[in-house]
């Protein structure tokens, strides 16, 4: 004999047809029905497939570019994505912006865990740098060196510097973090970089962050990118 009564969690909730489609074209991505490059099906074929209105074809396939999964194009069919963590990581730009503006703390946190990766990849880079590592690298100094008055192509050339030192890992996934985080801080501070005279420490600093990493002196070559990004955290600013 049934109660009468029922626990929260036991209540069935009609879903929306348009998500039961969204599920449908997500099981197709990831199955590569739909392969990145390719156009999605027509509007028509999708309701004809589905047994659904054009409402709920059109609901659905807006969910999928929001996320970034397909790009629609006014006067085209829609095209589905290359999928990569740099393509996930720039969807999360605008949530970065407002978690970072929704507490000063999360600023803090932001440079704490940029120092903790970039102590790892300078690690790294220090193991696996070629010559033709060191010489980009050094590379990368000079070009900085004639950027001096320069603030904007000054800091452009810095996080090339440190996507570079990146990249060494050879894993795509760290390079996307590591752009990710340098973006991040270069939309929300000013760094010493903008402080008169201040370019010549920094330029001073990679070139013996640099040094260790061809020496193959991995604990150098972190203490060193340490004391470089200590000094910059201290003196970092709100952009005005």
């Amino acid at each position: 004999m049934e109660s009468g009564t029922h626990a929260k969690g036991d209540k069935i909730v009609r879903r929306k047809l348009s998500e039961q489609v969204l599920e449908r074209l997500h099981e197709m991505i990831r199955t590569h029905e739909l392969k990145p490059g390719e156009f999605m099906p027509s509007e028509r074929a999708l309701m004809e497939r589905f047994g659904v209105g054009r409402p709920a074809v059109r609901e659905a396939l807006q969910s999928l570019h929001n996320s970034g999964l397909i790009t629609i194009n006014h006067g085209e069919r829609s095209r589905v994505n290359e999928l990569n963590a740099a393509s996930v990581l720039s969807k999360s730009d605008e949530l970065a912006r407002l978690v970072l503006d929704s507490a000063p703390a999360n600023l803090d946190h932001l440079k704490h865990a940029r120092q903790m990766f970039e102590l790892g990849m300078v690690r790294v880079a220090a193991e696996n740098a070629t010559p033709d590592d060191i010489a980009e690298l050094r590379g990368l100094i000079e070009t900085q060196r004639g950027e001096l008055g320069d603030a904007t192509a000054f800091i452009s050339t810095d996080m090339a510097f440190h996507r570079k030192l990146a990249s060494l890992a050879n894993n795509p996934i760290i390079l996307s973090v590591s752009d990710a985080m340098l973006g991040w801080l270069f939309e929300y501070h000013v760094s010493l970089l903008h402080r008169s005279g201040s370019e010549d420490v920094t330029l001073a600093e990679h070139a013996k962050i640099v040094d260790h990493i061809e020496d193959h002196d991995v604990e150098g070559a972190v203490e060193e990118m340490r004391r470089h990004l200590e000094r910059s955290r201290i003196v970092f600013e709100p952009r005005e």
